[in-house]
């Protein structure tokens, strides 16, 4: 999945519940005053021990709620027991109630950040990493979960399956185990030490070892031998489907794999960098060198020399390790451009840390290619969703051709994806194009290369791979932190935020002490086993949704043109990812 701060509501909403088009939202322009402090103050505790003591369960949080709590949602609807792991959920918010508790002193915030901690720690598997979801009313009604809403969000393979495993993905473990860290750093609270350690021993037993994947990561740990392992093509097929096409899942499920989506390797580095530098952990750096070390040969050759969402990591069916893989039904074996980007940067962040100039040596070779194969303007006049887009997302092996990706049928029963040429008619819930700044990337490149020995040496010198303890940054929820932010004396400057926008967002928080934020998708709920009737039509190809049996999450302003779809309003819920952005707003008013 993309790592992205996504909110999802559900269709069927209660006359009482508010729409956007009668309520103003949080994000409101309002001609304010200058706030006090004291103000500020008082809003931001409001706003917390109202999320904290009414909207959590235990201290855990999926991602949307009605007003009235009477139903949850995540990425997928949820149970109201459950917790979700995935950024914009409970670690996301943990980090905003604790980077509040930095900027004002105020123990309510630690306290309701330790409180959110400990739900995670309730949360964290005996292997030591994370899954998805959690559910505190048992195995059974996860399970039970599974088998319903997760086994019928046509789009959403990961959580059509219970592996009873952890993952990488979406930065999850990654940004649960940084909250636990920030947490037990905070008083050396025991209650978070043994989490802790379990989440060190989950991320360094799960590193691959030997061969071409070493130091590489999976997406998920461990291998579940049941593990679905290709996906089913049906039997009847629409009519107007081409005979040439490609599908499935090509190299087998994707826990096998070296995975760079949603920057896995990179969030691991992160944070096994993070307890290197304040656990006096200087073992950790090996796992990290090698880590780094496998990025960087897994560059595929010239001229092709990108990378792939995943790669595999033993020799399969003819092919090398190493060689990039193909491992959900919409992700074909095939290099990815954004990913390419990425790694890019993450090779300029490790010639940062290590002062290896051998970190840089290819990246020439990496943008040559990106320059080879931006979309074309016919590609993107022909396409809507391709706009604002500069390159394809996957590019085929050996030819250098776009591949998009398409589905057909109507839900997870009948339908299916599959591959060709065509850029007409893409999915839209996984982009067919990518802004790829090759300009950037080269800028970036001739200034690194430009740095002299003495302007290396001091990168070196301030990096968390020389040794000793260097203080975590003070705030992480406002923004992505990179791994130079780790770096000792690394400025973190606080965005800019007015009177205005801290005073209209006290004013939004008004006497209800939460904000409601229009949500950006809702749901069909869970109506039982779909339909394996063959549909033959296209209404469903580039929509987030199927029919009324698909549980995936999509805009009410724009469903499928079929019956008995209609659009209809965003309504309103309490958000996470609203509260954490409106949080980080007044942590940054305040600490200025």
């Amino acid at each position: 999945m993309t790592l992205t701060r996504r909110q999802f509501g559900r269709l069927a909403v209660v006359p009482a519940v508010a729409t956007a088009a009668a309520t103003t939202t949080a994000t409101t322009a309002r001609a304010a005053t200058a706030p006090t402090r004291a103000e500020v103050l008082a809003a931001m505790r409001r706003a917390a021990a109202f999320l904290d003591e009414h909207v959590s369960y235990r201290g855990a949080y999926v991602w949307n709620y009605l007003p009235d709590l009477s139903r949850s949602w995540g990425e997928m609807e949820a149970n109201r027991t459950m917790c979700w792991v995935q950024p914009p959920g409970t670690p996301s918010v943990g980090h905003a109630m604790l980077d509040a508790y930095h900027a004002t002193g105020d123990e309510v915030f630690l306290r309701a950040a330790e409180r959110t901690g400990l739900a995670l720690v309730a949360a964290q598997l005996p292997v030591g990493g994370w899954n998805y979801v959690h559910d505190f009313a048992g195995t059974a009604s996860l399970r039970r979960w599974y088998r319903t809403v997760g086994a019928n969000g046509w789009r959403l393979e990961e959580f059509q399956h219970h592996y009873g495993n952890a993952t990488f993905d979406d930065a999850g473990t990654a940004s649960a185990a940084q909250l636990v860290l920030r947490l037990y750093l905070e008083r050396r609270d025991p209650r978070f030490r043994a989490s802790l350690e379990r989440a060190i021993r989950f991320v360094l037993k799960a590193q691959f070892r030997g061969g071409v994947a070493d130091g590489g990561w999976p997406q998920r740990f461990p291998r579940f031998s049941g593990s679905v392992a290709q996906t089913p093509w049906p039997d009847q097929r629409p009519s107007w489907l081409p005979d040439d096409v490609a599908h499935g899942m090509e190299d087998g499920e994707y826990t096998q794999h070296v995975t760079f989506n949603d920057d896995v390797l990179g969030e691991n580095v992160k944070f096994l960098l993070m307890c290197m530098s304040t656990l006096d952990r200087d073992e950790l750096a090996g796992p990290v060198r090698r880590a780094m070390s496998c990025l960087r040969r897994l560059q595929q050759p010239a001229p092709q020399a990108g990378w792939g969402l995943q790669h595999l990591s033993t020799a399969a069916g003819g092919r090398p390790a190493g060689a990039p893989a193909g491992a959900r039904s919409y992700e074909p074996r095939a290099l990815a451009t954004h990913t390419t980007q990425t790694n890019v940067r993450q090779l300029f962040h490790y010639f940062r840390l290590t002062g290896d100039r051998a970190f840089l040596t290819r990246v020439p070779e990496a943008i040559a290619w990106l320059d080879s194969c931006p979309l074309t303007d016919q590609q993107v006049a022909e396409n809507p969703l391709l706009a604002g887009r500069t390159h394809p997302t996957f590019v085929e092996l050996g030819t250098n051709r776009a591949r998009f990706v398409h589905r057909f049928g109507s839900n997870v029963r009948n339908g299916a994806y599959y591959f060709d040429h065509d850029h007409r008619r893409t999915l839209s819930h996984y982009s067919a194009g990518r802004a790829v700044d090759t300009a950037s990337l080269r800028a970036t490149y001739d200034e690194l290369m430009s740095l002299s020995d003495e302007q290396v040496a001091d990168l070196r010198a301030r990096s968390p791979l020389s040794g000793g303890a260097i203080p975590l940054p003070r705030f992480f929820s406002l923004r992505d932190l990179e791994l130079t932010d780790l770096f000792r004396d690394a400025p973190l400057p606080l965005p800019a935020v007015t009177d205005a926008e801290a005073g209209g967002l006290v004013a939004d928080l008004g006497d209800k002490d939460h904000w409601l934020t229009p949500v950006d998708a809702v749901t069909n709920p869970y109506r039982g086993a779909p339909p394996a009737t063959p549909y033959d039509g296209q209404a469903y190809m580039s929509k987030h949704v199927g029919d009324l049996h698909d549980t995936s999450p999509y805009d009410p302003r724009t469903p499928p043109e079929e019956p008995p779809y209609q659009p209809q309003e965003r309504p309103l819920v309490i958000s996470t990812s609203a509260f954490v952005a409106n949080m980080g707003k007044l942590v940054a008013w305040t600490a200025r």
